[in-house]
């Protein structure tokens, strides 16, 4: 990566995705600061040239911190709150979030950024850890034009696709619009999926006809091949795609939008949760459907 200026960079929050954007920046040549709640999945990123820090505040070495957690509040904590980012006398330059939060959340950690003389981009991805590691997936970022041309590079390091939607919270609309396409998508393909099924035809016959037809895309072929094989292993599992529907409709409401069909997913969402798949990948909806049509038993 020849024109990225070289800078010690910090990360903060090593789950699945974020270790894997994590190495990606590594890979690119990244002197990089991890820190994560749980230390012991940070480990593995130091054996690939990570520095695995104590605290949030060791992060501050950093000049920009990159920030990958997993709901509203502990965004709000890991930056604004006690020991967060913000907190401290001393502070990076810039926060990159790349977590999927409200944009009320966002708008706040934006404000307290900004009167700590700290810059702030919101950049949510989409594409779950395997995308991410083979160069599939897509960054949508949001604040001041200056900030995500300066960061511009590094997103470019872990995604072949860094788009820039806007100068304050537009990035976490965009990403919101996308999660409950995934869902809608989802719940569609298990719908005729299962149509077909109990006509007479083999799903994965079904599956590879859609994926050689104009309707065939990437996402189809995951999550058919999911449904076919009836893996839930989760990359994204129910729990979390019912939060982004919460978040969805409830901005669906401020800007006055139906939402019909987001809306009927939401609760079929809600019913594979039911059915004890919460923590199962969301292609489960295709059980969900297929006991709903009297073909599974258990």
């Amino acid at each position: 990566m020849n024109d990225t200026p070289v800078e010690r960079l910090g990360w903060l929050g090593t789950g699945a995705m974020g270790s894997v954007m994590a190495a990606a920046l590594l890979k690119g040549g990244a002197d990089l600061l991890v820190w994560n709640r749980t230390a012991a999945k940070a480990a593995p990123l130091a054996g690939q040239g990570a520095t695995v820090v104590g605290s949030i505040a060791d992060l501050t070495e950093a000049s920009v911190v990159f920030v990958m957690v997993s709901t509203s509040a502990d965004l709000l904590a890991v930056t604004t709150g006690e020991n967060g980012l913000l907190s401290g006398p001393r502070r990076p330059e810039v926060i990159v979030d790349c977590s999927t939060v409200s944009a009320e959340a966002s708008a706040e950690v934006r404000e307290a950024a900004a009167a700590a003389g700290v810059g702030f981009l919101a950049a949510p991805i989409s594409g779950n850890p395997h995308m991410v590691a083979d160069g599939k997936s897509a960054i949508v970022a949001s604040g001041p034009r200056e900030t995500f041309d300066r960061v511009a590079p590094w997103l470019g390091t872990i995604s072949p696709t860094v788009v820039h939607a806007g100068p304050d919270e537009q990035s976490r609309l965009v990403k919101i619009c996308h999660n409950l396409l995934l869902g809608m998508i989802t719940q569609a393909l298990a719908e005729v999926t299962i149509l077909a099924e109990k006509g007479g035809v083999a799903p994965e016959a079904f599956v590879d006809f859609i994926n050689g037809s104009v309707l065939g895309s990437t996402f189809i072929r995951h999550k058919g091949r999911a449904m076919v094989e009836r893996d839930y292993t989760p990359t994204f599992n129910n729990k979390m795609l019912r939060k982004d529907f919460d978040l969805g409709l409830g901005a669906a409401r401020s800007l006055e939008v139906p939402m019909p069909v987001s809306a009927m997913v939401h609760q079929l969402v809600q019913t594979a949760i039911g059915h004890g798949f919460a923590e199962r990948d969301y292609a489960a909806l295709y059980e969900v459907e297929a006991k709903a049509a009297g073909l599974r038993d258990n």
